[in-house]
């Protein structure tokens, strides 16, 4: 019997922590100035994907040090590959210091494959999740494929935003530009199953992207992927007193995402309003706070292509949505996929103690959490071409919850390193999620 283990962002060690290039002196003994490097590796296993090897790279620039913990340029950078094919390569920017008239400029462009991506369907409920399905125990009578519930994706991303002040020093303006550029098709079982015993080789079977492509559910035009650029534009209201772990004030905003016909947008044309607050309380001055965040998506109108549902389109940088590391931790990630979704984040964040290492300024903290989130608005599709033994419930979508906690260590407030651990609240939406990576959720 083999099942998938996932080391997913194996934590070794803080590496490339004491690196630092500084330019000055800095004008108090625990800020820092010049650039700062922070680095992990990108380590995981899975029987179907392979064994993922990289590293993931974040660099600031704190200039003379008299803005820190405030940075003048933050670059992050992801370079990993698995044995089998599939691939992250991610650049991403960040300054309020390039631009003239303090705009502000984020960037990022993607190129990520993925063999096996998570697929369960839409409108979250009424997609029903069987693990008996995805069970490959040899006495498990209903066993499919272990990547029923997945299909191949290539995607290619590039967005830039632009943030300027308005009439008050917390009301910022926003516009931008995304363009998504998909190649999706069905798990390429061929290839995953190079290498591999008898004994581990996935069938060759229809997955469940396969059926509803068969169905019509996803229509023709849509298969295969496509193309959409869009434009953002909108407004944020924002207080914090640090953005990388903010211990008091807020960040609200809300912005229309507009995809016209005349940027090319041929499998569908929309609007979309997101928006988004969270609030930051500190309980115990320094060391213990609450951070919470709500937000909604959703379609106001025209047809949204289902290859661009699972992202959530926020001010700072586009996610995978809804599930998974950045969302709703604990639930399969695009586990809510439909026209509209709503879902929200409590957190306790607790700094348990503070040192220097290596001239590095270092925290390390625990959190715990309770993530949630529902369908509002369904992806309404077509059912004529679905077997009447195969056909779908149409219902409402109901709460989805997950709950768990996590660990963390800074470098120089920015450079965070993040382990969350968590739990859905509901074995259909997940068997519990284990996330390493960079940085507070939000």
């Amino acid at each position: 019997m083999t099942r998938m283990y996932l080391l997913k962002g194996l934590l070794l060690f803080l590496w490339l922590g004491g690196f630092c290039l500084a330019e000055g002196e800095s004008p108090a003994s625990d800020a820092k100035s010049g650039w700062n490097v922070g680095g992990v590796p990108a380590v995981a296993y899975s029987t179907d994907t392979g064994f993922r090897y990289g590293i993931v790279l974040n660099l600031f620039n704190y200039g003379d040090g008299s803005m820190y913990p405030d940075y003048r340029y933050s670059i992050y950078g992801e370079w990993s590959r698995t044995t089998k094919g599939s691939g992250t390569n991610q650049l991403f920017f960040d300054s309020k210091y390039l631009l003239p008239y303090g705009i502000r400029v984020t960037a990022e462009i993607n190129y990520l494959t993925e063999k096996a991506l998570d697929f369960y369907g839409f409108n979250g409920v009424e997609s029903i999740f069987d693990e008996s399905f995805v069970d490959d125990d040899p006495t498990n009578p209903d066993y499919i494929s272990r990547v029923y519930y997945r299909h191949e994706r290539k995607l290619f991303r590039v967005t830039s935003d632009f943030q300027g002040q308005l009439m008050h020093k917390n009301l910022r303006w926003l516009a931008g530009f995304g363009y998504f550029g998909h190649d999706i098709g069905p798990v390429d079982i061929e290839s995953l199953n190079e290498g591999q015993d008898d004994a581990d080789k996935l069938p060759d079977v229809d997955g469940l992207y396969d059926k509803y492509v068969q169905w019509g559910i996803i229509p023709a035009d849509q298969a295969d992927g496509g193309a959409t650029s869009y434009l953002k534009l909108g407004a944020i209201y924002d207080t914090r007193d640090n953005e990388a772990n903010p211990m008091r004030g807020m960040w609200s905003e809300g912005f229309l995402v507009l995809a016209p016909s005349f940027l090319g947008n041929e499998e569908g044309d929309y609007t979309q309003l997101s928006l988004t607050h969270r609030h930051y309380v500190t309980l115990i001055p320094r060391d213990l706070s609450l951070a919470l965040r709500l937000g909604y998506q959703g379609k106001l109108s025209g047809n949204i292509p289902f290859y661009m549902l699972p992202y959530y389109i926020n001010s700072y940088q586009t996610r995978d949505a809804f599930g998974g590391a950045k969302t709703i931790r604990g639930i399969f990630r695009n586990r809510l996929v439909g026209d509209g979704v709503a879902f929200g984040n409590a957190e306790l964040r607790w700094k348990f103690t503070y040192f220097t290492l290596l001239n590095q300024n270092f925290y390390l903290a625990l959190n715990t959490f309770l993530d949630g989130g529902m369908v509002t608005n369904r992806w309404d599709y077509d059912q004529n071409g679905v077997p009447d033994d195969e056909k779908i419930t149409v219902q409402d979508d109901e709460l989805h919850l997950a709950y768990g906690g996590g660990f963390r260590i800074a470098m120089n407030e920015n450079f965070i390193i993040a382990v969350d651990y968590g739990l859905a609240a509901d074995k259909n939406d997940g068997n519990g999620g284990l996330y390493i990576g960079l940085g507070y959720l939000f």
